[in-house]
């Protein structure tokens, strides 16, 4: 096995290889697709995208096909719900070289990788402009990759839409145990309110995703980011940065030591090692947990669940607001439910992203999806036109409003329909500046990355973070090398 590190240029004929010779041997476990050919038919934009959102792209995309003039028409084909379904799916189609895939939603994680296998067309300087103007520092980063032939960072995919953690909290709990209902902003203050919440009779538990999948790798990527470290060195990404300096190292450890105490503290969550968000949302609502760590779709999900009297926590504290809500199924930014949101978090209420230290600003890991051009397409220009209107402010709206997903453009969080669907808005706007957004490690290798960190991670707590430092540092150097196991 080659221990060098190869050129950018041969990682990605390697990886083009590599990525199409995965998909083929998937193939067999993927939905059958059509044969890829040279055929296209012009002026249709073929886009692929995942199951979840994608019949709000495609409510989109009838509409940008109509405002066209004629000029295109956008065509949706959906890909598997889970996103290594979807990257394999892709892959396939890459490497085969379709012409009839013009547009492809993206895994923000997956830019890096595609782009240096030379399957994305770059965005064109003018559109990129555009962006950097509109859309919030985080998101746009995930979209950011430079090849050997780029003289800068650049734009490989448009934004479509986000995501963010937050820290969800029970003011009412707070106010008996401890007296205030001051959420914490660190995790060591989390940990001590979780203590002395306890010791009042109340749930300790922290409720968040540590089984070994890629939320273990989100929580310890926004740990470390928010201990001053990072995997790799965003100017470098064959380099290795968990411990190749004494403060590096400081931090990983730090990162390390924090998901070793929330693992391992009395009363903790017994089945921390199986948890995810489907889990934390549910034990949270049941009352199992004093805090929770998780997107923002627990929010509309307490709500829904609290006016049915399904879930505990809350008791019946919201059965008199049912018709409100069921009134407002189909028109989420019915002003009346604002009523329904402030009553809601007079038990169930959001914060920022908790930090390490009083030191360091806490920095939280964004998700969502990016939409590229395919190399493969025949009709690139026409693409970028299609993509520009697909994540446009109206386009954002309506995902972020009936989808539940995010926008990346920042003048949507002052939109008045906007804040009455998310009353979290502000604080999801200021995770996702540059400033506080902890983007995963930009690398082709990501998914060996992530891989590896997450193998070497679990079960979670286990370890002795000194000894795991060491041991993420050489897992780490090996997949960004190419070695082990390719997921």
């Amino acid at each position: 096995m080659n221990l060098e590190v190869p050129s950018r240029r041969g990682r990605r004929r390697r990886l083009g290889v590599r990525l199409g010779a995965a998909a083929l041997a998937a193939a067999a476990a993927i939905p059958a697709l059509t044969a890829c050919s040279d055929s296209y038919e012009a002026g249709v934009i073929n886009i692929y995208a995942p199951a979840d959102g994608f019949d709000f792209i495609t409510q989109v995309a009838e509409t940008c096909s109509a405002d066209s003039g004629g000029q295109y028409r956008i065509a949706t084909h959906m890909l598997p719900k889970e996103a290594d379904g979807q990257r394999l799916q892709l892959a396939r189609r890459l490497a085969g070289n379709d012409h009839r895939m013009d547009l492809m939603a993206m895994d923000v994680v997956w830019t890096a990788e595609f782009a240096d296998a030379d399957w994305l067309v770059p965005v064109p300087d003018d559109l990129a402009a555009g962006l950097e103007k509109t859309n919030l520092g985080g998101p746009l980063e995930t979209a950011k990759w430079q090849r050997e032939d780029d003289a800068a960072k650049r734009l490989y995919a448009v934004p479509i839409w986000t995501n963010t953690q937050l820290l969800w909290y029970r003011p009412d709990l707070m106010r008996t145990s401890l007296g205030s209902a001051k959420p914490p902003q660190t995790w060591d203050e989390m940990l001590s309110d979780t203590k002395r919440i306890g010791e009042a009779g109340g749930p300790r538990q922290i409720l968040l995703q540590a089984k070994q999948y890629e939320g273990l790798m989100v929580w310890f990527n926004s740990l470390l980011a928010s201990a001053g470290g990072s995997v790799l060195d965003p100017d470098d990404p064959t380099k290795v940065t968990l411990t190749d300096t004494p403060e590096h190292r400081a931090a990983t450890v730090e990162a390390l030591r924090v998901m070793k105490a929330v693992a391992t503290a009395p009363g903790h969550d017994p089945s921390i090692t199986n948890s995810d968000e489907s889990s934390a949302r549910t034990g949270m609502e049941r009352g199992d947990g004093a805090f929770e760590i998780n997107w923002p779709f627990v929010f509309a999900g307490a709500r829904e669940n609290g006016v049915a009297g399904e879930a505990p926590f809350l008791g019946d504290s919201l059965v008199r607001y049912r018709s409100i809500v069921e009134a407002a199924a189909d028109n989420p930014t019915d002003p009346q439910l604002e009523t329904v949101n402030n009553a809601l978090r007079k038990r169930f209420n959001f914060a920022l992203y908790p930090g390490i230290s009083d030191d360091l600003p806490a920095r939280s890991t964004p998700g969502g999806l990016n939409i590229g051009v395919a190399s493969t397409s025949k009709q690139a220009d026409l693409a970028f036109t299609a993509a520009k209107c697909l994540t446009s402010a109206d386009a954002q709206k309506i995902y972020a409003v009936q989808g539940g997903t995010p926008p990346t453009i920042a003048s949507l969080y002052d939109d008045p329909d906007f804040k009455i669907v998310y009353p979290m808005g502000d604080d999801i706007r200021d995770q996702l500046e540059a400033d506080r957004a902890a983007p995963r490690p930009a690398s082709p290798r990501y998914q060996e990355i992530s891989t590896a960190v997450t193998a070497a991670l679990s079960p979670v707590g286990s370890w002795n973070p000194e000894k795991m430092a060491d041991e993420l540092a050489t897992q780490v150097k090996r997949a960004v090398k190419g070695e082990g196991i390719v997921p």
